[in-house]
């Protein structure tokens, strides 16, 4: 007999020792750590919330934001910040169900639909987010352009000696690069946080696919 053979006889002899856990005792296992992973994305949604809320608001003081509340664009504003408080408040209630319906799903099959689910789920929030903070970019630029009269004091002068398109792109060009950076910030926030428990997650989902074969 070979050396290999005697390995995995020693090794039969070896597994006879441990405890062997049952289908349900696995699943109960893989459902814990299912619950606390949407658990946690549920409540890092929630502080992500309320730090950028307390960013806004120690922001609301300098002068440059002064300066920007002087413009009239509520009509614009305060819809663009309802819709991304009713999107947040959405994706919140969303991250809570998951949450609930993973802690109380009696069955693999379905564990893995809302496993599924919540993936999903937090994909489109990182979407939404980046999406917003691209768009309200575009509107706050649109709103400096038109309302802010030291850049259209600028911009007249540029025009007159021939720089209004470099003026232009100077300053979107930089605006561009300072949008980058903060989404490039954003993403590797989402990658270290939510990508890795959504990795977590989705090792809990091969081995339900696993327990289901």
């Amino acid at each position: 007999m070979d050396e290999l053979e005697l390995l995995k006889k020693d090794w039969k002899k070896q597994e006879q020792n441990y405890p062997k856990l049952s289908y349900a005792e696995i699943y109960k296992m893989i459902l814990k750590k299912s619950s606390s992973i949407v658990k946690w994305i549920f409540v890092i949604s929630l502080l992500e919330f309320v730090f950028w809320t307390l960013i806004s608001f120690g922001l609301k003081d300098t002068k440059a934001m002064k300066r920007f509340q002087e413009f009239d664009a509520d009509a614009i504003l305060i819809p663009l910040s309802v819709i991304g408080y009713v999107v947040l408040i959405y994706f919140f209630c969303l991250f809570y169900r998951n949450y609930k319906r993973i802690s109380v799903t009696d069955n693999a099959k379905k564990l893995m639909e809302n496993i599924i689910k919540t993936r999903r789920s937090v994909k489109y929030y990182v979407g939404f987010n980046l999406l917003y903070l691209i768009i309200s970019t575009v509107v706050f630029m649109c709103i400096e352009f038109n309302q802010d009269t030291i850049l259209i004091e600028r911009m007249q002068v540029a025009s007159a000696n021939g720089e209004l398109v470099k003026l232009y792109a100077s300053i979107i060009l930089t605006t561009l690069l300072l949008l980058a950076i903060v989404i490039g910030l954003l993403l590797l926030f989402y990658w270290l946080v939510y990508g890795i428990l959504l990795k977590k997650l989705n090792i809990n989902y091969k081995e339900l696919k696993k327990l289901e074969m």
